[in-house]
């Protein structure tokens, strides 16, 4: 999850857009299937669901991030376009790759838990809804659209401050290729935490594609929560002005005060002697 690598610019937009699309699938791949063996079969439980989605994104990242940076997710790439320098002509192209391999990464889990899903919710009501995409108080709990909306906000804004800090060349980023590992982690420990109001989306792509799948394969009520209001655009706005405010407290409270070469002598941990 950073600006796409020098190294990697004689792609093309083509080979950056391929890999948003592979990255993506392969974290919506681990996240969905995790969800539908917990609901469907009662195979794991909420921790297992957040090590999934953690473990996707780590993955998902390791495969794009040669080539596109491993944004999957278009809240990321708004933020890197914000304050970053990411060029805005391809944000636009990222969050159709990004949302286009959530799609088919959903449709597949649907697919192969087509027999486990009919057997649990013959009518693919809400009850197995949440196999696919987020519901307030994960459709249990009393949230309301505005409660799951200050959620997202809160939760991507953490995301983004932290991607932002163990990326960042000028702060103290993860060595020996640990960046996508440590990204994976901040995902999991945003599950245990925030987890329960609006279910940690966190990320336009990864609801509205998913959300999309299953609408097309018999989960009418899909753009609706459990009260039968129109949830869908919750978990799209609320990552997208998150992401704002979380590069925003990154910048400001610590982004300010990094120099070119280093950080500020004042306040710095010193660097341990050499030899």
């Amino acid at each position: 999850m950073a600006e796409r690598p020098e190294q990697a610019r004689g792609w093309g937009l083509l080979g950056e857009l391929s890999a948003e699309f592979t990255g993506t699938m392969i974290l919506i791949l681990f996240g969905t299937g995790a969800v539908a063996q917990v609901v469907g079969v009662s195979l794991g439980a909420h921790d297992s669901i957040a090590w999934a989605w953690g473990f996707g994104v780590t993955f998902g990242v390791y495969v794009a991030a040669r080539l596109s940076g491993g944004h999957l997710n278009p809240a990321v790439t708004v933020a890197l376009a914000v304050f970053k320098g990411f060029p805005w002509r391809k944000v636009a192209p990222y969050a159709l790759a990004q949302t286009s391999g959530a799609f088919v990464a959903a449709l597949l889990v649907r697919w192969n838990y087509t027999e486990i899903l009919a057997k649990f919710d013959p009518g693919h009501t809400i009850k197995s809804q949440a196999v696919f995409s987020t519901l307030p108080g994960n459709g249990a709990f009393p949230v309301s659209e505005l409660g799951a909306l200050r959620d997202q906000v809160i939760g991507t804004a953490i995301l983004v401050l932290l991607v932002f800090a163990v990326t960042d060349v000028l702060n103290d980023p993860p060595r020996a290729n640990l960046g996508p590992f440590i990204v994976g982690l901040i995902v999991v420990a945003i599950g245990m935490a925030f987890g329960v109001n609006a279910g940690y989306a966190i990320n336009p792509a990864r609801d509205f594609g998913p959300r999309l799948a299953s609408y097309l394969t018999g989960y009418h009520h899909a753009w609706r929560d459990q009260y039968g209001n129109l949830y869908f655009w919750v978990p799209i706005v609320g990552p997208l002005l998150g992401c704002l405010v979380g590069g925003a407290v990154y910048k400001f409270l610590i982004g300010n005060f990094l120099v070119k070469g280093g950080v500020q002598e004042v306040g710095r941990a010193p660097a341990p002697e050499s030899g």
